[in-house]
C-alpha cells in the first residue's frame, strides 16, 4: 500500500474519522484507523487519482469518510488513530507520502518521515452498514437546530434517557426536542421524506449528535438513516453511525400549553448583556430576579445578595398583567437566550416558581425553549 496526498486533506479526514474512537479501550484495534487505498487506475501502471476511505468506530458510534489522494499501490492498513492524528498536526504543510512497509506504516513530507506500527487486521470488527436512509435535511439548518436544544439535555449520565435529543421525523417535518427536567428546548426544521408518510421517533445521545452535525458541513444535504438501533447521517463523503439510547423523552405538548400567560417583548441582544452582566455577582447558582412593570415599561434585573448586588433596567413592553416577577437560573437563561437570533424576544410568563417561555417575538412554533422560573427574595 502507497499513496500520495495533501497534507491538510489527510490531516482533516484523520481527524474527522477519529472522532469516534474511544480514549480508553479494552480491545486495542478499537483505538485504530483502518485506511483503505482504492487503486485510480490512471496510468499503465495502476497508479492515479484514486479514493483514500479512512474509518473507525467503538461499541457506540462508527465514522468513515472518503478522499482523494494518488494511488501509488492499493491496499489497506490499520494504525493507531490518535498517534495518526498527532502526526498530521505536525507534518510539514506539503504533499505526504504514505506506505507500508513490512510491519510499520510510514508517514514523510518534506524532509519529515515517521513511522507506525501496524494493528492486526484480522481483529477488526467490520463497520455497521448505513441504516434505511428515511430522508434529507438541509446540513445548515440541522446543524443549528441540534445546537439550540442540545443545550437543555440533561449531563446526568445515571439518567441516560435525558442525556439524548429526540428526533422526530413525521411528514415534511423534522423535531428536534431535549430536557433535563428543569428546561426544555425544541425546534422544528423541515426535510424531505425519501417517501410519503415517513416517520419515526427516536432518542440519540445529544453529545454524539452534536459532533456529528458540526462535523458534517454547512452547505448541502444530509441524509439522514434510521433502524431500529441506530441512526446513521451521510454528506458529502462522510459517513456516520450511532447507537440510539433507550427511552423516551417526556411530550412537550401539553407542558408548552399554557394558559393566560402574562406576555413580555423585549429586546434580545440588551437582554442578553443584562443577563451576563448581572450574573457577575450570581455566586453559583443564585439567580438572576426580573421584575416587570407594565407602568414604566421595563424590566429590571437583580442578581446577588446583601452589599455584593447588581441590577440594571431595561425596556420591556408586558401585556396581560401589571407588574410580575419571576427568577431563572442564570446559566440557564444565558443558554437558553444564546439560542436566538432574531432582534425581539417574547416571553410568556406564569408566574414565580412556574413555567416560562421564550420564543422569537413572532413565535411561528419553529423555535420554543421552556424554563421553570425558582421562587427567591433578593435583599
Amino acid at each position: 500500500m502507497e499513496f500520495r496526498i495533501e497534507r491538510g486533506a489527510l490531516a482533516e479526514a484523520v481527524a474527522w474519522a477519529a472522532r469516534v474512537l474511544p480514549v480508553r479501550s479494552p480491545v486495542p484495534v478499537l483505538g485504530g484507523l483502518l485506511l483503505d487505498m482504492e487503486s485510480g487506475g490512471g496510468g499503465r501502471d495502476g497508479t492515479g487519482a484514486g479514493r483514500l476511505r479512512i474509518s473507525g468506530l467503538d461499541y457506540e458510534a462508527s465514522a468513515r469518510i472518503d478522499v482523494e489522494a494518488e494511488a501509488l499501490s492499493p491496499g489497506k492498513v490499520l494504525v493507531m488513530g490518535r498517534r495518526l492524528l498527532d502526526i498530521c498536526k505536525v507534518l510539514p504543510d506539503s504533499p505526504v507520502e504514505c506506505a507500508v512497509e513490512g510491519s510499520r506504516f510510514t508517514v514523510s513530507g518534506d524532509g519529515a518521515r515517521f513511522g507506525l506500527s501496524v494493528l492486526p487486521l484480522d481483529d477488526y470488527p467490520a463497520l455497521p452498514p448505513l441504516p434505511q436512509v428515511r430522508g434529507a435535511v438541509d446540513a445548515e439548518l440541522f446543524a443549528a437546530a441540534v445546537a439550540d436544544v442540545a443545550v437543555a439535555a440533561g449531563r446526568d449520565d445515571t439518567l441516560p434517557a435525558l442525556t439524548g435529543i429526540r428526533l422526530g421525523l413525521d411528514g415534511d417535518t423534522m423535531t428536534l426536542a431535549a430536557t433535563d427536567r428543569y428546561r426544555f428546548a425544541v425546534r422544528t426544521v423541515p426535510w424531505k421524506a425519501t417517501a410519503p408518510g415517513e416517520s419515526a421517533d427516536v432518542l440519540v445521545s445529544a453529545r454524539r449528535l452534536t459532533e456529528i452535525a458540526r462535523s458534517l458541513g454547512r452547505s448541502g444535504l444530509v441524509s439522514v438513516a434510521l433502524d431500529a438501533g441506530s441512526a446513521g447521517f451521510e454528506h458529502a463523503g462522510m459517513r456516520t453511525t450511532v447507537r440510539l439510547l433507550e427511552g423516551r423523552l417526556p411530550r412537550h405538548e401539553k407542558l408548552f400549553a399554557m394558559e393566560d400567560p402574562a406576555e413580555a417583548v423585549v429586546d434580545r441582544a440588551r437582554l442578553t448583556e443584562a443577563v451576563k452582566r448581572v450574573s457577575v455577582v450570581a455566586d453559583g447558582d443564585s439567580p438572576v430576579q426580573m421584575t416587570f412593570s407594565r407602568a414604566d415599561a421595563s424590566v429590571t434585573l437583580r442578581a446577588g445578595y446583601e452589599d455584593d448586588v447588581a441590577s440594571q433596567r431595561l425596556p420591556a413592553a408586558l401585556e396581560e398583567a401589571e407588574e410580575l416577577t419571576v427568577a431563572f437560573n442564570p446559566g440557564y437563561l444565558a443558554d437558553a437566550l444564546a439560542t436566538f437570533t432574531g432582534p425581539s424576544l417574547r416571553l410568556r410568563l406564569m408566574g414565580a416558581g412556574q413555567r416560562a417561555m421564550i420564543t422569537d417575538e413572532a413565535d411561528t412554533g419553529s423555535h420554543r425553549h421552556l424554563l421553570m422560573s425558582v421562587r427567591a427574595q433578593l435583599a
